[in-house]
């Protein structure tokens, strides 16, 4: 006679979870359907029709029954090109921005009893991008957020007394910052960079918004290999307009980018992401129209949001982003939604947010019907 095994019991099985993994809250994205999407930072433009059906053959010809092989390779060089990769230096792929922070955090998660006793430190500016602390957190990090002033450009002093108190072994500075869109000051961010090496830290500069940004830290790379030799320099083709294919890029010198590499998965970007970023890599000339276009109904939704009666405060930006301040945020945003206009409340985010939505800038038509709803929400 045999005995019929125990019921599972669920919460016995949930002990075997981290607590400060069960304490977390994971990463919502809104519902959409129906709505007007101006919450994530997305390319509003579609590809043309004709390069739609160019990129269904490509896709549909693919050996989906092997694994992702030589292509890799020369997607990897496609982007070093179109970057303008330094001598020297060497490219990385991740499944997004987001796989590669994880990447070089797990790199850096040494054991507390190789630190002195103390748990190795990221640091960034803070408000910033929610994934530098959270991947810190989950790879053994501490996360250490240094306040950025009031208008929210980098508090230097600060950032550098905390890279002398804390000693990173990871400084985040995102250029521009998402979700202020502030491009800071280069010799500011320079200084920091030197502080963060001086004491063995690797820099992580986050150039997500690239195409909106008026410059690029790769020139100081370029022009100062020895001294930026500790930063590694990350981008992304969402924000190119391929948010859906999920690819990232990180350059930097060859034997950091090395080390990196080999906590990268096997086989982490498929066959037809690959594809598809180089099939948009040969068509540039086209997201690049598309990116000058979105600069210029920037220009257009700043100078009306500045106008609009009920709009505290608008920020500067350097990229696909507005911040405003309004009186009531929640307000606000819950009004947008009633007129199926979705953006973001990022005033819970950080108290330098107060009362803040972030507004993703699209095409002329969709920005006019954000703004007919923001007026109408005020």
């Amino acid at each position: 006679m045999t005995t019929s095994a125990a019921p599972s019991t669920p919460l016995k099985a949930l002990a075997r979870i981290r607590p400060d993994v069960r304490a977390m809250h994971s990463y919502v994205v809104q519902p959409a359907t129906g709505m007007l999407k101006m919450d994530a930072m997305e390319n509003p433009f579609r590809l043309p029709a004709h390069l739609q059906a160019a990129l269904g053959q490509r896709l549909g010809a693919l050996a989906l029954n092997r694994y992702p092989g030589e292509r890799v390779g020369e997607l990897q060089a496609a982007l070093a090109r179109h970057a303008g990769m330094p001598e020297g230096c060497a490219i990385v792929l991740g499944n997004g921005s987001d796989e590669l922070i994880s990447l070089v955090s797990l790199a850096c998660a040494l054991p507390a009893e190789a630190c002195g006793g103390k748990r190795p430190v990221a640091l960034a500016p803070v408000p910033g991008f929610v994934m530098y602390a959270m991947s810190a957190q989950l790879q053994g990090l501490d996360f250490v957020g240094v306040p950025l002033t009031a208008d929210f450009e980098l508090d230097e002093p600060a950032m550098l007394a905390a890279i002398a108190q804390h000693q990173p072994a990871i400084t985040y500075i995102a250029y521009p910052n998402n979700p202020t869109a502030t491009l800071w000051d280069e010799g500011a961010v320079q200084r920091i960079i030197d502080a963060a090496g001086a004491q063995g830290g690797i820099v992580v500069v986050d150039e997500a918004y690239q195409p909106f940004a008026s410059r690029t830290f790769l020139d100081r790379m370029r022009a100062e290999p020895a001294r930026n030799a500790h930063v590694l320099l990350m981008r992304t083709l969402s924000k190119f307009g391929l948010a859906g294919v999920r690819l990232g890029y990180l350059i930097g010198t060859a034997a950091l980018v090395a080390e990196i590499d080999k906590v990268r998965p096997p086989y982490n970007v498929s066959v037809l992401n690959g594809e598809a970023a180089l099939f948009a890599l040969e068509h540039a000339d086209v997201f690049a129209a598309q990116a000058a276009e979105l600069r210029a109904q920037r220009t257009v939704l700043v100078n009306t949001l500045r106008q609009m009666p009920g709009i505290q405060k608008c920020w500067d930006s350097e990229a696909n982003m507005v911040l405003v301040r309004v009186a009531d945020s929640a307000k606000a945003y819950e009004g947008m939604k009633t007129r199926k206009v979705l953006v973001k409340n990022v005033s819970t985010m950080h108290p330098l947010l107060a009362n803040c939505l972030r507004l993703t800038v699209g095409n002329a038509e969709d920005n006019a019907q954000m703004l007919a709803a923001l007026q109408a929400s005020l």
